[in-house]
């Protein structure tokens, strides 16, 4: 514990800190998922949600946030249950050496989440934003009063993101040394591309947004050093580490986590301003952890690549990206292969979120992209069948897209 909390003395130790825990190298082995969803009420999807009600739905899984008595226990596949700030639910899959077992995990799991929502009368939403009521917080905790804070003087995008969205985030192992900055890269220039080819939420609070992808529209808003994407650089590992001291803190935390207590917002104060000032105590390598989990940018480097940038999927659709995602990194060939499609449009978030496939750039890269998926997916050892219905839905985005 020591160690954890240990104290930070000036910028080059920061620095040096962040790039040895964000970046953690080795042989990509494990693939991970974490899966949110908008609640609603089956008679009504309009109506707010009860916290009370929802904590009873969930009982002994309900997340600490939710009820502080929970005993929070795991799914039964082993994921965790957490909620976001609006009430959406989110599964953590514990990551997995094969796309086989990491499949199999999450449905076990989305199942037993679904039938105890049911038992209450609650379904799980089937676009990445809320499309039935306005962005409300639910939890009341010192980390949300934080972050809404901050957001709300910067406009409404950062609520609507923390309370009516839902994302697909994908986890995967940073790679070898040598293979980190083209892994970085095309990762990094896949999210244009990605966010066009499976947005999947053009409405919020009944009223069409006239973008395809409101939910990215909303995180690119939120408050851009902490949310905007990274660069695509030669050394991410020195790029991020100066991103993040660099970025304002969005709250110095107080002893108490309770609904009540209040954390500080230092008004523009960056980490680095942190270390050499004053106003506060000095910070530790604990703080900066938690400064880490503050930056939302759409691919964030956290012990391994946690890629945001897709939204939520309807039912079972969140399996076709993360294994297509999982087989364009899968080897330094098809990495490559993404960076030539890529890199050209690796700067089009703005227009991926509000055109979708109608970019005709993206749609260009796109095609590309689910050739090259389509060919690496027989390697990834999901057998004949899943494959098959895998590439067979690939096929029809670009039919999506347009209907």
């Amino acid at each position: 514990m020591e160690s954890a909390r240990r104290r930070l003395h000036d910028r080059v130790e920061a620095e040096a800190y962040v790039a040895s825990v964000c970046f953690k190298h080795g042989p990509p082995r494990l693939t991970g998922v974490e899966l949110e969803w908008i609640v609603h009420y089956a008679d009504d999807p309009r109506r707010p949600i009860d916290a009370a009600r929802l904590t009873a739905a969930l009982g002994p899984y309900a997340p600490r946030t939710l009820n502080k008595e929970s005993p929070q226990l795991p799914l039964p596949a082993g994921s965790p249950l957490t909620l976001e700030p609006g009430g959406q639910v989110e599964i953590s899959a514990l990551p997995q050496s094969s796309l086989t077992e990491l499949f199999g995990a999450v449905t076990t799991d989305l199942g037993f989440l679904g039938e105890l929502l049911a038992g209450a009368g609650f379904v799980l939403g089937d676009a990445a934003t809320d499309q039935h009521r306005p962005p409300k917080r639910l939890l009341e905790t010192p980390r949300y009063a934080a972050m809404e804070q901050v957001f709300e003087p910067i406009g409404p995008h950062g609520l609507t993101m923390m309370c009516a969205t839902a994302g697909l985030q994908v986890c995967l192992d940073v790679g070898e040394p040598e293979h980190l900055p083209a892994r970085w890269a095309a990762v990094s220039a896949l999210g244009p591309v990605l966010v066009a080819a499976f947005a999947n939420s053009p409405t919020l609070d009944g009223r069409a947004t006239g973008w395809a992808s409101a939910r990215m529209r909303a995180v690119l808003g939120t408050d851009p050093p902490r949310s905007a994407p990274s660069r695509i650089v030669a050394d991410p590992a020195t790029d991020w580490a100066r991103r993040v001291l660099d970025t304002p803190v969005l709250c110095v935390r107080g002893d108490g986590d309770h609904p009540g207590d209040r954390w500080v917002t230092p008004d523009g104060m960056s980490f680095a301003d942190w270390l050499t000032g004053d106003r506060y105590r000095p910070p530790t390598t604990d703080d900066l952890d938690y400064h880490i989990t503050t930056m939302f940018p759409p691919v964030r480097p956290h012990g391994y690549l946690e890629v945001r940038y897709l939204d939520a999927q309807c039912g079972d659709g969140w399996v076709t990206p993360v294994a297509l995602l999982a087989a364009l990194l899968s080897s330094p060939r098809t990495v490559d292969a993404v960076l030539d499609a890529c890199l050209p449009v690796g700067d089009r978030w703005l227009p991926a979120a509000r055109d979708g496939l109608a970019d005709r750039a993206l749609a260009t890269a796109a095609g590309a992209m689910l050739d090259l998926g389509a060919r690496a997916l027989p390697g990834m050892g999901l057998g004949h069948d899943l494959t098959e219905a895998i590439v067979a839905d690939l096929d029809r985005l670009p039919q999506r897209s347009t209907s």
